[in-house]
């Protein structure tokens, strides 16, 4: 099992700086590669500021100087706000200022407030096309001179510049439909996976539909599977800490939701949480229930649960940071993480004395 970090930077209110918030990124960042995670991912939204990341490359060249081992993740592209020739060389380029560190994730898109504003109000939902013709393009541009005439972008010959430093660029497509797994299987790309408010069942049936891509293409290479889950990790002497987390994640979501329903105007990027009271018959929301599908919980919990997602199939454990805590708060949590969780799962793979076999650079195995 590896462990890698998603962190951005969230603004809840004009009362933090946004240098504060950058600063406070780069420190976590720091906590992260200093405990052995493999990568720190950084994800791409648009005119929002609980999640202020416009694009992950200028944040990611900018740690890449900061850093020494930990690889640097596009987690993820919105494959319909870029053009193949432009996303290929900056990720080239990426790649080449970090030293071969470079992880490219690429989604669809979600919100459609974005797509409202970056994409002329194409429903959200048509994004898989531009993800499935992007990536193959994309790849092609790394290897030399090519022209492409697909059904969303055409261009004569043209090649990325530079080229990247690593042989073969891991790429991780954000995948939830069986058509997305099989498109990454096939592909041979690894597939990145998240259950949000969803319990574990929601876990084994992601890395089901990816057992069931295997299947429909036999010959294919097994997929790297990541799955990110909001954490929050709390000692053991305060057996009701655990609260807090939930009730961050809670308001998260309610924002999320905000986001998502796309019906109220925001104001200088702030959106307020969907209320309390919209959720009064959805059990998933509550604080007991987030307790039981985020991961929070002592370490010894958080330990237990990650073994089970081993089981699964799930070789990289993303520590999803984000969820309005305060810097201390979030740091303390992810030193505990570090502290408590990674050993044991270093410790057993040294024990079975097994290499990895994961994505180069990664160094937290089991």
């Amino acid at each position: 099992m590896r462990f890698s970090l998603f962190v951005h930077m969230e603004r809840w209110d004009d009362q933090v700086s946004h240098r504060q918030l950058f600063e406070d990124l780069v420190d976590l960042v720091h906590v992260a590669e200093d405990g052995g995670f493999c990568t720190v991912w950084i994800g791409e939204h648009h005119a929002m500021e609980y999640t202020v990341s416009p694009s992950p490359m200028p944040l990611l060249a900018y740690l890449a100087a900061e850093t020494k081992t930990i690889r640097l993740g596009a987690g993820t592209l919105i494959a319909p706000f870029w053009n193949p020739i432009r996303a290929a060389g900056e990720s080239a380029l990426l790649d080449v200022i970090s030293g071969g560190r470079l992880e490219l994730g690429v989604a669809r898109g979600a919100y459609q407030f974005e797509f409202d504003r970056l994409a002329g109000g194409m429903p959200a939902a048509a994004g898989g096309q531009h993800l499935r013709e992007i990536l193959p393009a994309m790849r092609a541009l790394w290897q030399g001179d090519y022209a492409h005439d697909g059904e969303i972008w055409q261009f004569p010959t043209s090649t990325s510049v530079p080229k990247p430093v690593q042989a073969e660029i891991p790429i991780w497509v954000a995948a939830r439909s069986p058509e997305s797994h099989e498109f990454a299987v096939e592909n041979g790309f690894n597939i990145m996976v998240t259950p949000l408010m969803k319990d574990d069942a929601e876990v084994a049936d992601l890395t089901g539909k990816t057992e069931a891509a295997m299947a429909k293409f036999p010959g294919a290479r097994k997929p790297e599977i990541l799955c990110l889950r909001h954490t929050y990790v709390h000692a053991p002497e305060d057996p009701d800490a655990w609260r807090a987390g939930a009730a961050a994640i809670n308001r998260y979501y309610r924002t999320f939701d905000a986001w998502a329903g796309n019906k109220t105007t925001p104001v200088n990027g702030f959106l307020e949480p969907s209320p309390e009271e919209k959720f009064a018959d959805r059990p998933e929301f509550e604080l007991d229930s987030l307790h039981r599908s985020a991961m929070i919980g002592t370490p010894d919990e958080v330990i237990e649960r990650i073994k089970h997602y081993q089981e699964l199939g799930v070789d990289e454990f993303a520590y999803w940071i984000d969820n309005g805590m305060t810097h201390a708060q979030k740091k303390e949590s992810l030193e505990l993480f570090v502290k408590h969780v990674v050993p044991a799962f270093r410790n057993a793979g040294q024990a079975a004395a097994q290499p990895s076999d994961g994505p180069v650079g990664s160094t937290v195995t089991a």
